[in-house]
């Protein structure tokens, strides 16, 4: 045990006849390391994308319902009335009147032929 423990001190696992194997299996690790590192480097990068795309997609919302009021209120009688007269538009006094057109009576191809 006590050889164990003042061999991996030492480090004797790095020149001993089987170092080649320990030196590819540290390597691996290493590799291994590093890819983790860079992994949870991008999984942060995209979280606070989405924060940030998050607090773009509410204020692009409020902005949505700040207009659609406006355009609420826009439409409304008194307001285009308002604007009308501005523009000395008046209302009409006279009511509309109801404009009916009657249809000639379907004829059959025959007799639009012999007319």
């Amino acid at each position: 045990m006590k050889n164990g423990v003042y061999s991996i001190l030492k480090a004797k696992f790095l020149i001993d006849d089987h170092a080649v194997k320990n030196w590819r299996f540290i390597v691996f690790i290493l590799l291994l390391a590093i890819i983790m590192i860079a992994n949870t480097q991008r999984f942060e990068q995209k979280v606070f994308e989405i924060t940030e795309l998050t607090g773009q997609v509410k204020e692009l919302r409020s902005e949505f319902v700040d207009r659609r009021s406006e355009l609420m209120k826009l439409k409304m009688e008194s307001t285009v009335s308002e604007k009308m007269i501005e523009k000395e538009i008046f209302p009409s006094t006279v009511p509309p009147v109801k404009i009916k057109v009657k249809k000639e009576e379907d004829k059959g191809f025959f007799k639009k032929l012999w007319q």
